[in-house]
């Protein structure tokens, strides 16, 4: 962690303010090394493993760079996955909650109306997967004339999913003078090409990646045959007695199994993978965050991008295919600062793979004896009494921020000439409100929703129940935080 403060750097009150919200005391090495860089406007290339919170690296200055009074998007970030998209979206919109920053999400299997609905709006920024913000692109949809800013998340990933040519088209659709930033956890060619082909002398950020060291993540590696690997789990789960933790299967059907096995034994568990609804999978990953249920089993689907700070443990019950999975599957655990353990389970088939993995991270995984019965005895009244008691529901920072925001649902809109100015004008004029009170503000064609910040939500309401907007009386009610 750096000594530095946020308010060491040239950021604006409301930017501070939601950062405080937020529980961000300190940045983290890569957010002191790119936030002074981005301010200045400077194309970025930065090599950071996944957990070490470059989100917020790059959020915080776009941010604080975006001019409010623009109407069309002036940021572009490009992610590999729509779980992400939803997340970087939902750290974009904390961060810039009380400058009103509008960010929108523009992902796959969620209505295409609907997103060129709220492009209409006022939009600082978009997040979005490439296939669907290409989509946006070619229908003419999502306006990139005042794009002055792209972020490539998880670029080794997009390009590994098979996304480098929509990437290009985007890039190539995209306005000349701007600003790139590039984020990757590892840099294989196809990144560093693209990052020669598309931006300007980037300053280069490495951040050494400390959590494949035993300083932040123990790791150990277990042999078994396959037909053990499940017995193997209990013991493990026994011992270990973790508060959270993700297993990784291979394939969607592994994941299945394990999940019913795990079930049937009332193992308080999930599952998640790119083989169910999207809204499934959504609603899995925000309860698994929450702390609802202890054990996940994941495909790699989860392995990007998920941010969980609170992850005590992960198992590879089956090793990655891919040598680069290993990095992001492990890079779950030991996140922002805590500590953690990843345990991989070895068949004897599996040799060449662990080989190629151990290689590419630079060390030979540390190789533990199974616990044997008497470990298994000693711990099982620890783990039953902590079943028994069931998971510890974890408060998330950023609904801690939403505590003091209240939206409220208006059903009036653009077809009864409405404007944002027309709220702000008559809102800021209630007794004992501001228009720093005022969050963001979305007209609809027949409905509007206003935020209220600082806990004057309630006031508000009450208040204009029986106050005329542009000489309308509006019904009011409150409306759902997103």
């Amino acid at each position: 962690m750096s000594a530095e403060h946020f308010t060491d750097y040239p950021l604006g009150e409301e930017i501070l303010r939601a950062l405080k919200g937020l529980g961000y005391e300190t940045p983290t090495e890569v957010q002191s090394k790119v936030i002074p860089v981005a301010l200045k406007n400077k194309d970025l290339v930065v090599k950071s493993q996944t957990g070490s919170g470059k989100t917020a690296a790059y959020g915080i200055p776009l941010c604080e760079q975006v001019d409010w009074n623009e109407n069309k998007p002036q940021a572009l970030i490009l992610t590999p996955t729509r779980e992400l998209a939803l997340q970087v979206n939902e750290d974009i919109m904390n961060i810039g909650r009380f400058k009103r920053i509008k960010s929108t999400p523009l992902y796959g299997r969620h209505p295409f109306h609907m997103q060129k609905a709220e492009l209409k709006q006022r939009t600082h920024m978009v997040v979005g997967t490439p296939g669907r913000v290409l989509d946006h692109i070619d229908r003419g949809t999502l306006p990139l004339n005042r794009i002055a800013y792209l972020v490539i998340d998880e670029a080794d990933e997009m390009l590994n999913m098979g996304f480098i040519e929509q990437v290009e088209s985007i890039i190539q659709a995209l306005p000349a003078d701007r600003v790139t930033m590039l984020f990757s956890a590892t840099f294989p060619d196809n990144v560093a090409e693209l990052s020669r082909k598309y931006m300007d002398h980037p300053v280069e950020i490495e951040i050494q990646a400390s959590g494949l060291t035993t300083a932040t993540i123990e790791h150990a590696l277990i042999q078994t045959a396959e037909k053990d690997k499940l017995g193997l789990l209990q013991k493990l789960l026994v011992v270990e007695n973790p508060d959270s933790c993700i297993m990784f299967c291979r394939t969607q059907e592994h994941v299945d199994q394990l999940f019913r096995q795990l079930k049937d034994l009332g193992y308080p568990c999930d599952r998640i993978h790119g083989g169910m609804e999207q809204d499934e999978r959504f609603e899995v990953m925000n309860a698994f965050r929450r702390g609802q249920f202890r054990y996940l089993i994941a495909t790699d689907v989860a392995a990007r991008g998920i941010d969980i700070t609170n992850i005590t443990h992960v198992i590879n019950y089956d090793i990655p295919l891919e040598k680069e999975s290993y990095v992001h599957r492990t890079g779950r655990t030991g996140r922002a600062g805590k500590s953690g353990r990843a345990i991989t389970l070895i068949t004897p088939r599996d040799q060449q793979r662990l080989a190629e993995i151990e290689t590419y991270i630079g060390f030979s995984i540390p190789r533990e004896e199974p616990p044997t019965e008497d470990e298994v005895d000693r711990h099982r009244e620890a783990f039953e009494q902590k079943l028994k008691i069931g998971p510890v529901l974890k408060k998330d920072k950023r609904e801690q921020l939403n505590q003091q925001i209240m939206k409220l649902n208006f059903n009036g809109g653009k077809k009864k000439k409405l404007r944002a100015v027309d709220f702000v004008g008559t809102i800021a004029k209630l007794d004992g409100i501001t228009a720093d009170d005022i969050g963001i503000i979305t007209i609809l064609d027949n409905v509007t929703d206003v935020e209220i910040l600082n806990g004057k939500g309630p006031r508000v309401l009450e208040m204009m129940k029986n106050t005329t907007v542009k000489g309308k009386l509006l019904k009011v009610r409150p409306g759902k935080n997103k």
